[in-house]
């Protein structure tokens, strides 16, 4: 049987990737004592690891395909095929922001003011690749954890992964630039993306993926209406093309289904009652796949 060695990340976006896993259509259990994965499809052989790693690992074909960051891809320096670009965070559906941060009442008020001084990161690479991209010459060294704390007792500055830069302002740490965005990235090894089988594995489960994000941020709406008033519906209510309108028995009305935005829907479900609109039915979806 055919298989794919698959890597997820382990950690802060451990929880939001299963989850999103789930709304694909796989049931992913993960085990406190192991890092092996149990996925309900045999063909996929899944473990968990650290974010950090799996671009490397998968560069180096230990595995087909991986989950991982953008900033991480870069950190490796790792030459992969970024099969689809996954936005989700561990707390919502947005990209997280890899900052330059300093001390609020200290005197780095810009990258230039870093000349000679010392940063702490996780992300050597990235942040060297920065300041040498702005002609700054200062120390790098990695950070093994707790880097806010450091910034003004022990460096000058951090380069921090942030989402909401909450940590950073409870830290009395200021932004001083965005230096990238940083989505997850689904990854597939070069040699594995050129075997058609696994290729094609790796583009379905890429497929489902995206589709369950798009469900996500989307709920459908079903509801009944008189005929007559079928051109005032359409004129206020979005769809990702038009709306599906099917006869009922009754010849003088018709039932309505359509997808829209989950954040339209609270705004909608008043204006298309007050048109006529009877029925009313919102209802949460899995996947949306165009």
């Amino acid at each position: 049987m055919h298989k794919l060695k698959l890597a997820l990340p382990k950690g802060s976006l451990q929880e939001a990737t299963l989850s999103l896993f789930s709304h694909a259509g796989f049931e992913v259990t993960a085990s406190s004592r192991s890092y092996r994965l149990v996925i309900d499809d045999a063909e996929i052989e899944g473990v968990l690891l650290r974010a950090q790693e799996i671009p490397r690992y998968v560069q180096m074909g230990i595995f087909d395909a991986g989950i991982s960051g953008k900033d991480w891809i870069a950190e490796n320096r790792a030459t992969v095929v970024e099969v689809c670009d996954l936005i989700y965070a561990k707390q919502g559906m947005r990209p997280v922001k890899i900052v330059l941060a300093a001390p609020e009442s200290g005197p780095v008020k810009s990258v230039k003011d870093l000349k000679g001084k010392l940063i702490a990161t996780e992300l050597v690479n990235v942040t060297r690749d920065y300041l040498k991209k702005h002609g700054v010459k200062a120390s790098v060294e990695f950070s093994y954890g707790a880097t806010e704390i450091k910034a003004g007792n022990l460096v000058d500055a951090i380069v921090e992964i942030t989402e909401t830069g909450s940590t950073l302002f409870s830290h009395h740490l200021k932004i001083i630039d965005v230096i990238m965005e940083s989505t997850p990235r689904l990854i597939a090894n070069r040699n594995a993306w050129k075997d058609p089988w696994k290729r094609e594995k790796t583009e379905n489960i890429a497929l489902l993926l995206l589709g369950a994000l798009v469900g996500a941020r989307k709920v459908g709406l079903k509801m009944n209406l008189e005929k007559r008033l079928l051109p005032k519906v359409l004129k206020v209510l979005p769809a990702i093309k038009r709306p599906t309108v099917a006869p009922l028995t009754d010849e003088a009305w018709v039932a309505i289904e359509t997808i829209v935005d989950r954040t339209q829907a609270k705004d909608l479900i008043p204006r298309l009652k007050k048109i006529g609109a009877q029925g009313i039915v919102e209802y949460p979806l899995n996947k949306v796949v165009y």
